[in-house]
């Protein structure tokens, strides 16, 4: 389901693509994790969740101070 909301991204903003992206990646790093036991695997899932979560939170600041300003301060692409 994220993949598809990824591919209904292509059109948009790059943060926005990004953010999907990484979260379909941390999804699969997560499953992986559950079927293989791999520690280091769950380690580098937990990365990758910061990742994501810090581009997510980076992409509403910056549409609400860009909405805000009436211009770019933060660039989304």
């Amino acid at each position: 389901f994220t993949f598809f909301m990824f591919i209904g991204t292509l059109n948009k903003n790059k943060a926005l693509q990004f953010v999907f992206i990484s979260l379909t990646v941390l999804f699969w790093l997560l499953a992986a994790r559950d079927w293989t036991g791999s520690q280091l695997i769950g380690t580098i899932a937990g990365w990758e969740g910061i990742v994501c979560g810090a581009s997510a939170m980076y992409l509403s600041m910056a549409e609400i101070i860009n909405e805000a300003r009436g211009k770019t301060v933060l660039p989304i692409g």
